[in-house]
């Protein structure tokens, strides 16, 4: 019998909820096993919304009405006290009382609070955001998307750990492939931080991962890597223009099929094809973004993503504790030094 994986579930933070992160729970618990759900939040709304969907033996209410607000500075977040459903989600982990914690709520209080309440994994500076991204062969990991604006070497060759790591824990068969975002794949391209980092990672032994040097932004979806590694300023620009690229593209075509009688003919006619496409670009299937360095895994859902983007992050908490995460990261760093 497979070990039970216990995930703190800030129930308050994002749009809609907790209708949709009850929603989320109840969706992601009919297609899984061996999962408990600790779910902090507004008892008496909680207890409506959940009836009788979930088992009784699978979920407890930890009741609180005071939250953190979408709008709130970390600052602001922080001083809203230790009983908010975010600070006891995240407490939660720290106790040892759940493996993840996963919140929908504000990012910055998010990743401030758990950076106050959490430790980091010995020999690692900085903790980064990573996220999946499709590519033309499956899915990559994708790092730093914002935690960091300034790098260092170090920091860089940590995230290439910590990337990998994530990546082997979530498709254990598949091999890591590990490649610097760059303006070039010439070794003589990018700044002395990248250039720096490119010649430790070539000289290094890595047993975890398969270094292929510099990757440029146009090659990111090719698959011929998969873990990607940035400074936050950089990879933050890299995930908003990708997220708005694949807005303009599926609406330029929604408006293409339907603004005339040929258009929507030729949808009619490719209506399996256009649909295989919309999936392949629904942003929900990739809905989890894994805050990594802190010796507990924190998972930020997108805040306006609905109750199947939820329950696909659910399904990231449930991939990354039974895939090892964190004793992988340790491990790896330990080996690395």
């Amino acid at each position: 019998m497979s070990k039970v994986v216990t995930i703190a579930i800030d129930a308050m933070g994002g749009d809609g909820s907790p209708k949709k992160v009850i929603d989320g729970i109840v969706h992601h618990s009919n297609n899984t096993s061996d999962i408990f759900y600790q779910i902090f939040g507004d008892k008496t709304k909680i207890e409506k919304l959940i009836s009788d969907k979930l088992n009784n033996n699978s979920y407890e209410i930890i009741h609180t009405t005071n939250i953190v607000h979408g709008g709130d500075t970390p600052l602001e977040a922080a001083k809203r006290g230790k009983d908010t459903s975010m600070w006891l989600s995240i407490e939660s982990v720290k106790n040892k009382k759940a493996d993840i914690v996963i919140s929908a709520g504000n990012t910055g209080a998010l990743l401030v609070i758990a950076k106050l309440n959490l430790k980091m994994i010995e020999n690692i500076d900085k903790p980064a955001l990573s996220a999946l991204w499709p590519n033309k062969k499956g899915m990559s990991v994708v790092l730093d998307l914002g935690a960091n604006i300034e790098c260092n070497e170090k920091n860089l060759i940590d995230f290439s750990i910590m990337g990998a790591s994530l990546y082997k824990s979530l498709y254990p068969n598949d091999i890591a492939k590990v490649a610097l975002l760059n303006i070039g794949s010439e070794e003589i391209k990018g700044n002395e931080v990248i250039k720096n980092t490119y010649q430790k990672l070539n000289s290094s032994n890595n047993e975890y991962f398969d270094f292929k040097g510099y990757v440029e932004g146009n090659h990111i979806m090719t698959g011929d890597v998969n873990v990607i590694v940035s400074d936050g300023f950089t990879g933050n620009i890299a995930l908003k223009t990708a997220e708005g690229t694949a807005n303009f593209i599926t609406t330029e075509l929604k408006s293409a099929m339907t603004n005339s009688l040929i258009g929507k003919i030729s949808s009619l006619l490719n209506y399996f094809n256009l649909k295989k496409f919309k999936k392949r670009l629904d942003p929900r299937l990739y809905n989890g973004a894994i805050f990594i360095g802190l010796d507990s895994p924190v998972i930020k859902s997108h805040g306006s993503t609905d109750y199947i983007g939820f329950s696909n992050s659910l399904s990231v908490c449930e991939k990354i504790i039974k895939g090892d995460l964190i004793n992988k990261i340790k491990t790896n760093i330990l080996n690395a030094n």
